[in-house]
């Protein structure tokens, strides 16, 4: 099943936000349009004054007068650049700053969304979001905008120009306009959706590139190698066959462009040569006249010409500006101190896209300061209910209240102040362990971050050269599971929230670490409402309540010597429990 692709931005909705980020700096986008206007009108004194030096040599006028000229063809010339140059630097750096703020954005926008969304659009269309598109995108505004930009203010002073000498040859350049004008209309009808869908079937290559990395270890033990190879290889020759479509009709479309410049500048030379014959203006004025045409070539040329690249572009902010225009903006955190924390689920139902409920009629009610473990075979809904306490996934029916909020209509900023999960897939992230401890705390001091530490049992912390500025994750020393699990135990004593959930936390641990690694669930958790996901029945022992799931529904209820006496199901999981360590 292919993945349901994050929103796209249309066309209109795209320009408009585009322009409110140029907008927020009106001075420089003043200042940039005035230096590109300046270079366009030094570049117009170039013809204008050969025109004048044919006059002069044409009549044998003063050699003292061309000489002045061409020493002001020079100026012009030489000032026109530098102008250019400026203006399209102070373009693309309006741009690129546009740009920066925008990639911030989108990220932001992507973490803000619902955890069932990115899950249905796969990761590949995020990061394809935060890369790809980006990079299209930024190719754009450094190579392309500032000089698509000079270009557009060129023609319009060049015809400005001609109509000056005589608005008959600004008539003879129109004559070109019809076809150039056919051309890129049907170019762009036909382009447009080809670059869409380019940028799609990138984000699917990348989503299957990133699940079989993200797989390797099951792909090579199951020797389906070859088999993701191809897959990886069918989504490349998708995207591949959708860009050499867009390359055909690039082909085609300059075919036609080189028709047209032969087109208008055959009709201007006729008209040049037939008002010079008729004595309305002199040779020096058609020379000017043809120059101006000729010297629109390449500045039109580039204008219908990078309609392309902008295309890329412009299909690369639709998918942008569509993540941030469908994420409401985060809220700022409310100043109010969380009392509440208690935690108060309400006839919870959820399902996963295409599957039966994973919970159904769910209602459970944790008071402030109470320890829950929740217990129940693989499959009984138990990480699902997590997720929904931690407001990761939002019922389809019932209400979830953590520390007075609804999770679903909560700002998230509101409900992360209040509640924090520590998983069983544990990430540390790439920098020294100060700085991953401080990602929970970034005020923290080392004293906080060694107490920290130590609640938790790390005193292997200790044996590193570098202590905490040892360099950890990717590149840097390596933590074995047991001492990730601390890590993030620690985090969480940091980030010292009222409510804490633990799924299954302690889960990976080895026989000789499970004791340790309780001892540090059991330091972390100490003083806060939790739920517990308990993976060992020991972790449900020491509860205030225990909850058995099944299918995902509650089966029983209760303290742990109060379920065990009645014999029921919870009572049946503790006897296998403790044969399989009897065993052991």
């Amino acid at each position: 099943m292919s993945p349901e692709i994050l929103p796209i931005a249309t066309p209109r909705q795209t320009r408009k936000a585009m322009w409110r980020l140029l907008a927020q700096r009106p001075g420089k986008l003043t200042l940039t349009i005035t230096v590109l206007l300046a270079a366009s009108c030094c570049g117009l004194a170039a013809p204008a004054i050969l025109g004048v030096m044919v006059n002069i040599a044409a009549t044998g006028g003063d050699v003292t007068s061309l000489l002045w000229l061409a020493i002001g063809l020079l100026i012009a010339g030489g000032l026109g650049a530098l102008l250019g140059i400026l203006g399209q630097n102070l373009l693309a750096r309006i741009c690129e700053e546009a740009l920066a703020g925008l990639r911030q954005e989108v990220f932001a926008a992507a973490v803000r969304k619902p955890l069932q969304e990115l899950e249905k659009a796969g990761i590949g269309d995020v990061v394809a979001r935060v890369s790809g598109d980006v990079e299209a995108v930024s190719e754009a505004i450094s190579g392309v905008l500032p000089a698509f930009t000079s270009a557009a203010f060129t023609i319009g002073v060049t015809l400005l120009g001609l109509g000056v000498i005589d608005w008959r040859f600004a008539v003879a350049v129109l004559v070109a306009a019809p076809l150039q004008i056919f051309t890129l209309r049907w170019f762009l009808k036909r382009t447009a959706p080809i670059y869409r869908t380019v940028r799609i079937t990138e984000a699917n290559r990348t989503e299957q590139i990133i699940e079989t990395v993200h797989g390797s270890g099951s792909v090579l033990a199951l020797g389906l190698g070859s088999r993701h190879v191809d897959l990886v290889a069918s989504a490349s020759h998708e995207n591949i066959g959708h860009s050499l479509r867009g390359v055909g009709f690039l082909t085609r479309f300059y075919n036609r462009l080189n028709l047209a410049e032969l087109i208008g500048l055959s009709a201007v030379l006729l008209v040049g040569f037939w008002l010079h014959a008729e004595g309305a203006v002199t040779i020096g004025a058609a020379t000017a006249a043809a120059l101006y045409f000729y010297r629109l070539f390449d500045p039109i040329g580039l204008v219908l010409g990078q309609f392309d690249e902008l295309q890329k572009a412009a299909a690369g902010l639709g998918r942008m500006f569509g993540l941030t225009m469908s994420t409401a903006p985060a809220a700022a955190p409310t100043s109010s101190a969380a009392t509440d924390a208690s935690i108060a689920l309400d006839n919870i139902t959820f399902a996963y896209p295409g599957q039966r409920p994973a919970l159904k009629g769910v209602s459970l009610t944790v008071r402030s300061g109470e320890r829950v473990a929740i217990v129940g075979t693989s499959g009984a809904g138990k990480t699902t209910l997590a997720k929904v306490i931690m407001g990761l996934q939002h019922p389809h029916t019932g209400t979830a209240w953590v520390g007075g909020l609804n999770t679903a209509a909560a700002a998230p900023a509101d409900l992360h102040g209040r509640i924090a999960m520590v998983s069983q897939e544990v990430h540390v992230f790439s920098g020294t362990l100060a700085e991953d401890l401080r990602l929970a705390k970034p005020d923290a001091t080392s004293d906080e971050l060694q107490h920290a530490l130590q609640a938790v049992g790390a005193a292997w912390v200790e044996t590193l050269d570098d202590g905490l500025e040892t360099s950890v994750g990717a590149g840097g020393h390596q933590l074995t599971p047991e001492q990730a699990q601390q890590l993030a135990l620690a985090r969480l004593m940091l980030k010292d929230p009222p409510i804490a959930v633990l799924d299954e936390a302690t889960a990976e641990a080895g026989t000789g670490s499970a004791a340790m690694l309780d001892q540090a669930a059991e330091a972390a958790l100490a003083g806060r409402t939790s739920v517990v996901i308990a993976h060992r029945l020991s972790q449900a022992a020491s509860a205030d309540t225990v909850v058995v799931m099944e299918q995902g529904r509650i089966v029983e209820s209760g303290s742990h010597w109060e379920l065990l006496s009645e014999g029921g199901r919870y009572a049946h999981l503790w006897e296998a429990w403790n044969s399989s360590l009897s065993r052991n």
